[in-house]
């Protein structure tokens, strides 16, 4: 989504990337997190309770634009500003730009958002902060910050996914019925950690640096996959980017998750016709108090 998100945690979890390398796997997860979530992006950007169109945008952590571009899909004439700490997803923003021909109506920024001082930003009518803002290593700054930039009566949309989408059905693979939930636990014990705001509620925090919430959303995500073949790369390269963080599982879970991330294999997950998406969405709305 908004990037925003696919396996974030695996590689930023959405949307983040200030601490992640410019690899190609990365940027085409993002890709596929565009391509896939589409739909539900522009049903959030639609819901922004807005008091009119923005003309000045900021992306946090744009990735490679997946919300620049949807941002620029419902307000065409604003201007967005995506800021990333990845030179290799700044690059691939401004091919897409210029491929879409709205290369007019998008900058981009090579800035690390945890750093104490961000460079001039502007001051946006809109800053859209998605799969990013548990990243964070001070959130609290990062909402002060955006606070002090946004114009009077501008908006801050967070937007976070509720952990990392799920692709399997529950009494899948048949030898490991339940691998996914497995996968994701100790994924979730991984990140407890490295991530202590993934999951939080961002109302109270927003509230706490100056904001007024004006609205929160809460959109449920179950896409079919059997006919979407994006759908099967997208639980691949999920998949991947967690396998790293699933070391504690039991020896024959790993050997069951390899088996399906082995694309040679005739048990590989893009063999699978029983796929869907699976995941939701929470956004938090604020304007300055």
């Amino acid at each position: 989504m908004t990037q925003t998100h696919a396996a974030h945690e695996g590689h930023h979890e959405h949307g983040h990337h200030q601490q992640c390398g410019a690899d190609s796997g990365q940027a085409e997860i993002l890709d596929l997190d565009a391509e896939v979530l589409a739909e539900h992006i522009a049903a959030i950007i639609k819901w922004l309770p807005l008091k009119s169109d923005p003309r000045q945008i900021v992306d946090l952590a744009s990735g490679t634009g997946a919300g620049t571009f949807a941002l620029l899909e419902r307000f065409p004439e604003a201007h967005v500003l995506a800021v990333d700490a990845s030179p290799g997803h700044l690059q691939r923003l401004r091919e897409k730009a210029c491929a879409r021909g709205v290369d007019e109506h998008v900058r981009t920024v090579l800035a690390d958002l945890d750093d104490a001082t961000w460079p001039d930003l502007g001051t946006p009518d809109l800053v859209w902060a998605s799969g990013s803002m548990h990243h964070m290593a001070d959130p609290d700054h990062t909402l002060r910050t955006v606070r002090d930039l946004l114009a009077p009566n501008g908006l801050f949309a967070i937007v976070e996914m509720a952990g990392l989408p799920r692709f399997l059905p529950e009494n899948a693979p048949a030898d490991r019925p339940g691998l996914e939930d497995r996968v994701h636990a100790a994924t979730d014990r991984f990140h407890a950690q490295r991530l202590p705001h993934r999951g939080a509620d961002w109302g109270p925090m927003l509230n706490t640096a100056g904001f007024a919430v004006a609205g929160e959303l809460t959109v449920a995500i179950d896409i079919d996959g059997s006919h979407n073949a994006a759908i099967g790369r997208y639980a691949l390269g999920a998949l991947q980017r967690i396998r790293a963080a699933a070391t504690e599982l039991a020896t024959e879970d790993l050997t069951a998750l390899d088996r399906l991330l082995d694309t040679s294999s005739p048990h590989s997950i893009l063999r699978r016709d029983d796929l869907a998406v699976r995941t939701e969405h929470t956004v938090w709305a604020a304007r300055r108090n």
